[in-house]
């Protein structure tokens, strides 16, 4: 599980900077999302929207980190390949990862609920099933993967639109009664399988995500016509999302075609920016903090939680009331104390986010990346 790059070169060489910059942009974003001090503190873009609302950024980070799955995906593809591997072994080796992700995200669902949770309605569960059916689907030639990510979309629209509820109707799509929650109450949960549905939608995000893998790619057009493209491509699909979202709206909950559509537009500007700016300006030394977190993000997310969960949150202390609190509270305590609670709020989360940086930065100095 651990690789460690060559003695004499930098990780970021022969990469391209851009992915590993959005990336660690995504984990940090989730790192700052999951870790807020007072909730009165932060803005409401920095939470989840409340159901029947536009989508927040926090409701776009999740479905851009699974955006460049697909991206990365065509470049461990097109490696694979180049090294003479047999499609078997790279299909395994794909299927080990998604097993790993599920399993990793097992292993937080049971520390955060304390008790068995087996299941796989997780970050981490959906973005391993994610990436095995784009990486089964990428083998498609395109012009059948373009259908495929179209048909999975309308698929999904068609069965939120027209799927009977029993004993309800057709078409009803409240945060109360849908056709997904009746399925997963109904068949999956008792099997650990709710969320299962989800992989539709998320496999066609994968899939997008591999267009524009194959165009970063792409060794005959410029890096300029690249970027055009990228923008022009987002563009197209900030649109039809919007569009879509007329009929049926942006749901990050069970991933509506409106909102797979617009947060992958919004994806590929957000790569388009750091393709521009570190690949094309060669302006890298800003991006680097961002690289730190994009090169070991499985350690950011999974190791990070893990710790705080069973550390933090779990370990007590005094405070000057003699009151029995977590260390979590008592750092939160600390700062809010300091600069109050607004400005305490923000130095706590920044302070836990730093943290979790120089632990990656050691990481990337000593060449340990950890991948599955």
């Amino acid at each position: 599980m651990t690789q460690r790059a060559e003695p004499t070169l930098k990780p970021v060489l022969n990469r391209l900077v851009s992915l590993d910059a959005f990336r660690g942009f995504t984990i940090m974003a989730m790192l700052l999302v999951n870790n807020p001090g007072y909730d009165q503190a932060f803005p409401d873009q920095l939470r989840h929207s409340p159901w029947g609302h536009f989508v927040t950024f926090c409701d776009l980070i999740f479905p851009w980190f699974l955006f460049m799955v697909g991206v990365s995906l065509t470049f461990s593809a097109a490696s694979f390949r180049k090294r003479g591997g047999a499609r078997f072994s790279y299909f395994m080796k794909a299927l080990r990862r998604c097993l790993l992700l599920v399993f990793f995200g097992i292993l937080i669902s049971c520390s955060l609920y304390k008790r068995m949770a087996i299941g796989i309605g997780g970050v981490l569960q959906l973005i391993g099933l994610a990436y095995l059916a784009g990486v089964f689907l990428y083998e498609l030639p395109k012009k059948y993967r373009y259908g495929v990510s179209i048909g999975l979309l309308i698929f999904h629209w068609l069965f939120i639109r027209y799927a009977m509820i029993p004993g309800v109707g057709r078409g009803i799509f409240t945060e109360e009664v849908n056709i997904f929650q009746y399925i997963n109450k109904t068949y999956l949960a008792h099997w650990h399988l709710a969320g299962l549905m989800s992989v539709i939608p998320t496999a066609a995000l994968v899939l997008i995500g591999t267009f524009i893998g194959d165009l970063l790619r792409d060794k005959n057009k410029e890096p300029l016509s690249k970027l055009k493209s990228m923008l022009i491509t987002g563009a197209a699909l900030v649109i039809m999302g919007l569009l879509w979202h007329l009929d049926l709206m942006m749901n990050k909950a069970y991933w509506t075609p409106s909102y797979i559509l617009f947060s992958a537009g919004t994806g590929c500007w957000m790569l388009g920016l750091f393709y521009w700016l570190t690949d094309i300006k060669k302006w890298q030394k800003w991006a680097f903090p961002f690289v730190v977190y994009g090169m070991n993000a499985i350690t950011a997310y999974f190791v990070s939680i893990i710790v705080r969960i069973h550390t933090a949150q779990e370990w007590m202390t005094t405070n000057a009331q003699g009151d029995k609190i977590t260390l979590w509270q008592a750092m939160l305590d600390f700062w809010t104390g300091l600069a109050g609670i607004n400005l305490g709020s923000w130095l706590f989360t920044v302070s836990y986010i730093t943290f979790w940086w120089f632990i990656l930065y050691w990481m990337y100095r000593k060449k340990i990346f950890l991948r599955v």
